[in-house]
C-alpha cells in the first residue's frame, strides 16, 4: 500500500473512532457527524490516491464520490444527507444542523454507521 493511501486511511480511522466514542451524547451530537463527514471524505480520498489520483481540496463528497463511483458503491442518499449537514455546519448560526434542527442521537448514530460501512468497504477495497 502506497504510504499516502496509508495516511488517509490512518486519519479517516481516526474520525471514525471519535464519532464512535461521541455517538450517545446528546448534546454534541452535530460534533458526531462532523467527524462521520471527515472519515468519509478521507476513505474517499484514499481511493483516489490508491487508483493515482490526486485528489482535489474540497470537502464536497459528492464531488468525491462522482470520481470513484466505479471503485466504490455507497449509499448516495447518506452520503447527500451527510454532505448536506457537514456544508450547512461550517457556520456558525447552523452549526450540523439537519432540515428540522440538530441531529438526534438517532441521526448521529446513522451518520456513525454509515461512516463505519465506508470505512470498512474502503480498506477491504484498498487492501483487495
Amino acid at each position: 500500500m502506497k504510504p499516502i493511501v496509508s495516511e488517509w486511511l490512518h486519519v479517516a480511522r481516526t474520525d471514525l473512532l471519535a464519532a464512535e466514542k461521541l455517538c450517545l451524547d446528546e448534546n454534541i451530537t452535530n460534533v458526531v457527524c462532523f467527524h462521520a463527514q471527515q472519515c468519509v471524505e478521507k476513505c474517499l480520498k484514499a481511493i483516489l490516491e490508491d487508483t493515482d489520483l490526486i485528489p482535489p481540496k474540497t470537502h464536497d463528497l459528492i464531488r468525491l464520490y462522482a470520481m470513484v463511483e466505479d471503485v466504490i458503491k455507497i449509499d448516495e442518499d447518506m452520503l447527500a444527507r451527510l454532505n448536506e449537514l457537514y456544508i450547512d455546519s461550517r457556520y456558525p448560526a447552523e452549526f450540523g444542523l439537519l432540515p428540522y434542527g440538530k441531529p438526534t442521537v438517532e441521526n448521529a448514530k446513522r451518520f456513525c454507521d454509515f461512516a463505519r460501512r465506508t470505512y470498512e468497504r474502503t480498506t477491504n477495497i484498498i487492501e483487495g
